[in-house]
């Protein structure tokens, strides 16, 4: 008889099954209606977040402050999330009509609004993929609010320790000195346990002109609701608003958001003329076609990725209107989205580019009415990917009549992180295949590695993962992706939705021709195998411009050819 061993569990497994139970957890939470984050569900978050120790989360695990991870979060929340006790995620529920102003955080597009001094609301427009990353990120908060009580709270006299009482007098002062700003920074520096220059740094890089010590305040009001929570029983709370939960999944805003789109396509007489469908940033595509020309005066002999560079500066907003302008004047039409998809569109109308307007060719014939549109979209996040995309191809009715797109083919250029090489570095994808589940796409790719031979970049061709949450990286499960015959090469999270979208509308639904056309191709934002270039890191800054401009040349290239 033959023994057969059980294996040990390994820590992709562990942390494949705390994945699963943070979203098991999440969806619970959001069917329920609320959950407090020291009551059992919200133990149930942290002990799943803390099992899987995110890359992005650093040292969240350990007993020390995360400073990477607070700035990464802080940036995909409101600003003063942390002093409220009470956060409502709900629909969109009229709050731009009323005396409240908008908090849009710099990484995020959602509108959040301050309802009173222990209240924050934060609109859900963009699916379940939103309302994970905000709770994933709280949880952290969550987790670093604790670890500063456990620090500064003495149980045995129910009172707080001499650093604690020094912030507080600190905060509680309207006039500051430089020398008082540097005491309290060397007691803060003890009550997270990280070293007076790394909590420096950290000060010099939340700092506002409006808010110099966002920091302290921050570290201030996590360690006070938690201190309350002690000794007082008041409960931080998340709610989710009925009708949040009533409308989630029925494509609200990805319906709206369409629904625009190709009604003006059809006041513009544009809704039979083939179409490119591209997803990328509001710069890439009107800069790519535009801006040598346009700016032929002020870049006479430069190359061409010395003007994307100059535009891609803060300082030149000048440059950038010129050649805004420049590509109106030659058929850009733009639509500013109100559906609260949050994804701007601009619409390129080929037969309407003016002779040496544009700096491709179109080889086609010369008849206006075949020459094609291009029509780029603006980052979808996660499964909003698969709402505006499915809800796009779908077919209009024009005085009873549908009528469908006539769409030739879909591009898809984006960020991702990369399992081999570094920031910048290109990932061209074969297949996607969905993180916890076996849904897998393969399709056939028109960009390839020859597309990009002799670029100077590191160019890998493979699978791609579509996570649930980048905020959800971890090492052990990406090197189980990439050390095994899936042969995966990156991760990101739109890819799977996307496809989905698109293999349905052209195999099932028939509403697009079955041999549409699919390009995907991604540069690197972060590689999470590597410590100290995770997302958390840092952006891309000037590096993201080479590959962004190449991979939007060689979409171009074979949409004009």
């Amino acid at each position: 008889m033959i023994e057969t061993k059980v294996k040990e569990t390994t820590r992709a497994q562990e942390s494949t099954n705390a994945i699963e139970r943070l979203y098991i957890t999440m969806r619970h939470l959001l069917n329920r209606g609320f959950y407090k984050p020291s009551g059992v569900s919200g133990n149930a978050l942290r002990n799943a977040l803390l099992l899987l120790r995110p890359e992005i989360y650093g040292s969240v695990a350990e007993e020390k402050a995360e400073l990477n991870g607070l700035i990464y979060v802080l940036e995909r929340l409101p600003e003063g999330i942390e002093q409220c006790r009470y956060i409502n995620l709900t629909s969109d529920e009229g709050f731009s009509k009323s005396h409240l102003t908008p908090i849009i955080p710099p990484k995020r597009r959602r509108n959040c609004y301050r309802i009173d001094e222990e209240q924050m609301n934060i609109e859900i427009t963009r699916g379940r993929s939103d309302i994970y990353d905000i709770l994933t990120h709280l949880t952290f908060l969550f987790i670093e609010s604790d670890k500063i009580c456990d620090r500064v709270f003495i149980e045995e006299s129910n009172t707080t320790i001499r650093d604690w009482q020094k912030l507080e007098t600190f905060i509680s002062k309207e006039e500051r000195t430089d020398t008082e700003r540097e005491v309290v920074l060397i007691h803060v520096a003890n009550i997270l346990g990280r070293t007076f220059e790394e909590v420096t740094e950290m000060h010099r890089k939340l700092a506002k002109k409006e808010n110099q010590d966002r920091f302290l305040n921050v570290v201030y009001w996590l360690g006070k609701l938690a201190l309350e929570e002690v000794t007082t029983g008041n409960k931080r709370t998340i709610t989710f608003s009925p009708l949040l939960r009533e409308r989630l999944g029925h494509h609200i805003h990805g319906e709206r958001w369409a629904d625009t789109i190709k009604t003006t396509l059809h006041e513009n007489g544009l809704l039979n003329r083939p179409v490119h469908i591209i997803s990328a940033n509001m710069h890439s595509v009107m800069n790519t076609l535009f801006a040598k020309k346009a700016l032929k005066k002020e870049f006479p002999n430069n190359p061409s990725l010395d003007i994307y560079e100059a535009l891609s500066s803060t300082k030149n907003g000048p440059l950038r209107k010129k050649v805004e302008q420049h590509a109106k004047k030659n058929g850009m039409l733009f639509i500013d989205d109100k559906s609260g998809a949050n994804i701007d569109v601009q619409i390129f109308d080929v037969a309407k580019f003016g002779e040496g307007a544009c700096c491709y060719e179109f080889s086609g014939t010369d008849r206006a009415r075949q020459k094609p549109i291009i029509f780029v979209m603006d980052y979808a996040f996660g499964e909003q990917a698969y709402e505006t995309i499915d809800e796009l191809l779908k077919p209009i009715e024009i005085e009873g009549q549908k009528q469908f797109l006539n769409v030739e083919s879909i591009s898809i250029m984006g960020k991702a992180g990369i399992l081999e090489g570094g920031k910048g570095d290109l990932m061209i994808p074969t297949a996607h295949i969905f993180e916890g589940t076996a849904d897998n796409y393969p399709f056939k790719n028109e960009l390839g590695t020859k597309d990009f031979e002799g670029c100077g970049l590191k160019v890998m061709e493979g699978t791609m993962v579509t996570v649930l949450g980048t905020s959800l990286q971890n090492k052990d499960i990406l090197r189980f992706f990439y050390e095994s015959t899936w042969n995966v090469i990156g991760l990101e999270m739109e890819g799977v939705h996307y496809q989905k979208a698109v293999q349905s509308a052209s195999k099932i639904r028939n509403s697009i021709k079955k041999d549409v056309k699919v390009r995907y191709a991604y540069y690197a934002s972060d590689n999470p195998l590597k410590t100290g270039s995770t997302l958390a890191s840092g952006g891309l800054g000037t590096t993201g411009v080479k590959p962004t401009y190449l991979i939007t040349d060689r979409i171009l290239k074979q949409i004009f050819s």
